[in-house]
């Protein structure tokens, strides 16, 4: 998956979860989430903020304890 499609993904999902205009669809949400999370298990580099996702852990990992 692109880095666009990626985010494309990401953006969906913070619509889902976030805008009350848009019906809950549990499914999609499930579905959104395994793809993300595949894309995150094969990236061999994180993301330092995640596009639009302040409480999703955006902002320096912090690799000291590792």
């Amino acid at each position: 998956m692109s880095e666009d499609e990626y985010a494309r993904k990401l953006d969906e999902l913070d619509r889902l979860l976030n805008d009350p205009d848009v019906p809950m669809q549990p499914a999609r949400i499930w579905s959104l989430l395994a793809e993300l999370s595949q894309h995150d298990v094969r990236s061999e580099a994180v993301p330092k903020t995640l596009a639009g996702g302040a409480g999703l852990g955006a902002g320096p990992l912090n690799r000291s304890a590792e």
